[in-house]
């Protein structure tokens, strides 16, 4: 005499909080560094992919989408650590544009100027390097990141 069970199988595709945050993290890069190309192209030419002694384009991009996914991965550390209450889209965005706000403000206005002095970067910019350009491409970015991963989570 034979038994069968039926196993309930979930055959839909979720990802998980990290793997939404590279996701997002390189879709919001890949947004962001086609802004960068059309509005000042040296910089994704030569001033990221200066931070690892690179250059070129295709360097800048390699080094740009691995930035992407790595901070990607942390807003979403940020966003799920329930510190406060992000439950829809359009907190997760608000969560995204001040996520672009505190990248610009730190990383690219503090560490990348203080980063590529000390690679002996040539073209270095001043330390603090508060540009607007660069605040417009980490919205872009933190707009884009904060759409894509709570859609994809």
């Amino acid at each position: 005499m034979s038994t069968e069970t039926a196993t309930a199988v979930d055959t839909g595709i979720e990802l998980g909080d990290w793997q939404a945050g590279v996701g997002g993290g390189i879709l919001g890069a890949a947004v962001m560094a086609i802004a960068i190309s059309a509005m000042n192209p040296p910089t994704l030419m030569g001033g990221i992919p200066g931070l690892y002694t690179l250059s070129g384009g295709i360097a800048g991009w390699a080094v740009h989408l691995s930035h992407g996914a790595i901070l990607g991965v942390v807003y979403a550390a940020i966003v799920e650590a329930d510190v406060v209450s992000v439950d829809s889209v359009s907190k997760y965005l608000g969560a995204g544009i001040v996520w672009g706000i505190i990248t610009w403000g730190i990383l690219a206005a503090i560490v990348m100027p203080t980063w590529l002095s000390a690679v002996g970067f040539p073209q270095a910019p001043p330390l603090p390097n508060f540009a607007v350009p660069s605040l417009i491409w980490h919205l872009v970015y933190g707009i884009v990141l904060g759409i894509v991963y709570p859609l994809t989570r």
